[in-house]
């Protein structure tokens, strides 16, 4: 098996990725896949997915012609169309210099049965290559509620910048440099 990593260039994935974000949203799965395997939090459209494209293209994992993994790549600027990030992109803003350019990775997330082979980890790594020099650092929230997908980002290296509560959630900000 040979997994690539690269930036997205097809609606083909873009509607890949709906696929398999709709398999692992938190409402599809049950108490104990939630806290086992984790999940995702956001559903987002074919349309808004496009317009992040053209912005900055997400990164995918694929292996053949199957995306198998990715990470959306969300400007700042998005927040007013996720209402879930108004209070991500304000947290932010609250802790980071104006003059630091980052880059917001608005989800990830792996297949099933490609989880623990070093997906995760690659996702990222492809993502600050791919990324920088624009963008000096890539942040993130993941509710609290979420410990594998705490655990696996404090593995690849994410630190803390603050906690705080939106909707009823905690979440954790976290930054990759």
């Amino acid at each position: 098996m040979s997994i690539q990593f690269h930036q997205t260039k097809s609606i083909t994935e873009l509607k890949q990725i709906l696929a398999l974000q709709q398999k692992n949203l938190s409402q599809q799965l049950t108490k104990e896949e939630r806290s086992k395997e984790g999940f995702v939090t956001v559903t987002h459209s074919l349309a808004l997915l496009e317009r992040m494209h053209t912005m900055c293209p997400h990164i995918v994992a694929k292996d053949k012609n199957n995306v198998i993994g990715y990470a959306l790549c969300m400007h700042p600027s998005f927040a007013d169309d996720i209402a879930i990030l108004k209070p991500l992109v304000i947290q932010i803003n609250s802790c980071i210099p104006k003059e630091v350019s980052y880059i917001i990775m608005g989800q990830i997330c792996i297949a099933k049965e490609y989880r623990k082979r070093g997906v995760f980890r690659n996702l990222y790594a492809a993502m600050q290559q791919l990324t920088q020099p624009q963008y000096q650092t890539i942040i993130t929230a993941v509710d609290t509620a979420n410990t594998r997908s705490l655990q696996a980002h404090y593995a690849t290296g994410f630190q803390d910048l603050k906690s705080y509560t939106s909707r009823g959630q905690d979440w954790k900000l976290i930054q990759l440099s």
